[in-house]
């Protein structure tokens, strides 16, 4: 099993910066990918970003398109990752959840393969 903790978010104003950080307990570690989503009230979950376990045992970082030179995704260890999120716009509001899926598992996608965190709330005001 594995258990996602959550910290950062909060009330930004247009422009403004936050940065998110998720813990992973449990069977995680290097054969698990990690990144963030997003759920915008009336709206399906989306992907965001996600760092990606690759060749020679290093990351691989993926962006939405939308988020692009705004939104940087770090895997600060095997347990733990972040997303620093500049610039932010009024359309970025949403809950953001933390994921963790094996490495088998198509990432982009939620899916049953995915382990979330609670959520937090991230709110940009214009």
């Amino acid at each position: 099993q594995v258990q996602l903790v959550e910290s950062g978010g909060g009330l930004v104003q247009a422009g403004g910066s936050l940065r998110l950080s998720c813990a992973a307990a449990g069977r995680t570690g290097s054969n698990y990918n990690m990144g963030w989503f997003r759920q915008a009230p009336g709206k399906e979950r989306e992907f965001v970003a996600a760092t990606r376990w690759g060749v020679g045992n290093t990351y691989y970082a993926n962006y939405a398109d939308f988020v692009k030179n705004r939104f940087t995704i770090s895997r600060d260890n095997e347990n733990t990752v972040s997303l620093q999120m500049n610039s932010l716009k009024p359309e970025d509001t949403a809950v953001y959840y933390c994921a963790a899926a094996d490495r088998v598992v198509f990432f982009m996608a939620p899916g049953p393969g995915h382990h979330w965190g609670q959520g937090t709330q991230v709110t940009v005001s214009s």
